[in-house]
């Protein structure tokens, strides 16, 4: 069984969809199966720091990028089908190519923020990303989700006209060694701060976690810091970097709140080893990877109750209510004060963790890829 896994959109993915394309490819490297064949479209490492794209300011750069990844879905990669003549296309960023294919497709869709959230996207690029997601989910297609949540989404907007499999990823695997320095050159020490790591987008509610810590610190006169690890959301329309920006210099919390940016794996490791909490308060997620980081290195979390989040976090965890500020305020103080709760969110967390591995990833695609019913 040959299976060909397209990976072109390596050189532009960020968080979460890069991390799952990465672990995906690795985990196929790492456990094969003897009756699968992987044909990779490109070498994972080398096209993810490809950054022919990144950083794309100006329109007639976006225009140039879309133009390429048009060319890429619908000529490049059906050539790449004739050549290689796979069994299965594996597709993991949404889109499969509109041409006939004589293969079976496995197409990942991660959430259905596209049709959920329509508010964060440019209406013309929302209607033109929606329309090649459409136009390649057809001949012998199956969708491939993050979450039971996801999934009961992706139905409510695309009907049941394709079969639509629930595989849990896994975790970043963070090899780098962690910096000894991070914590220092941040002024941090190990255990006195809250951290959040991603990107700024609107549904993270950013500036909602900046206000409950603010509310946490008078309420509690404690001398933990937060970090917020990343960069800025994927548009100007999405983006709320700038308003916490300006809100940490309205509460007078510079020295409380850091805004590092973007972070190599070994800083984000160092500070993952260190935290006293991890904190994600979004209000939409499909899957939500730092609360199995988190959880793997034994840190607890605090995040909403958004359904892919409980559904991830197992009971593991500790929820607020979405959006509630107050609610998510008193967690904070709750967590910061009960060692017992803290103690045993570390245990719950660590074996939480654990059915969230490399293998059963690449696993369940073998089920998939060998027995189209599952």
């Amino acid at each position: 069984m040959k299976v060909l896994l397209d990976l072109q959109y390596l050189n532009v993915a960020t968080t979460g969809i890069k991390t799952y394309m990465l672990e995906l490819a690795k985990a196929a490297r790492k456990y094969p199966h003897p009756d699968i064949e992987w044909i990779f479209s490109h070498e994972p490492e080398k096209q993810a720091v490809d950054d022919s794209f990144k950083g794309t300011k100006s329109k007639i750069q976006k225009l140039n990028y879309h133009l390429d990844y048009f060319r890429w879905k619908e000529f490049q990669l059906p050539d790449l089908v004739k050549k290689f003549k796979p069994d299965v296309l594996i597709c993991p960023d949404f889109v499969s190519p509109a041409a006939s294919l004589p293969c079976r497709r496995l197409t990942v869709i991660h959430d259905a923020f596209f049709w959920q959230m329509p508010e964060n996207y440019p209406r013309w690029w929302r209607k033109y990303f929606l329309n090649l997601i459409k136009k390649g989910l057809w001949e012998d297609t199956q969708i491939i989700t993050t979450t039971e949540y996801s999934k009961n989404s992706l139905i409510e907007h695309l009907g049941n006209s394709w079969p639509i499999s629930v595989v849990y990823q896994a975790p970043k695997g963070l090899t780098a060694a962690a910096d000894t320095q991070c914590l220092r050159k941040l002024g941090l020490k190990k255990q006195e701060y809250f951290l959040h790591i991603g990107t700024f987008d609107r549904r993270k509610l950013l500036p909602l976690l900046v206000e409950a810590f603010a509310a946490f610190q008078n309420h509690s006169q404690s001398n933990k810091k937060l970090v917020l690890a990343g960069g800025p959301g994927q548009s100007k329309r999405m983006d709320d970097f700038p308003v916490v920006q300006k809100l940490v210099a309205e509460l007078g919390l510079q020295d409380q709140i850091l805004v590092p940016g973007y972070l190599s794996d070994g800083e984000i490791k160092s500070l993952y080893d260190g935290a006293f909490a991890y904190v994600f308060p979004s209000l939409n997620e499909g899957f939500g990877i730092p609360i199995l980081e988190s959880m793997g290195f034994g840190i607890p979390v605090i995040h909403s109750d958004q359904p892919a989040l409980m559904e991830v976090a197992g009971g593991a965890g500790l929820p607020f209510q979405t959006g509630n500020r107050d609610d998510l305020t008193e967690k904070l103080i709750l967590l910061d004060r009960e060692k017992d709760l803290r103690s045993q969110l570390v245990t719950l967390g660590r074996e939480r963790a654990k059915a969230f591995s490399a293998e059963k990833f690449i696993e369940a695609f073998h089920r998939i890829i060998l027995n189209p019913t599952s």
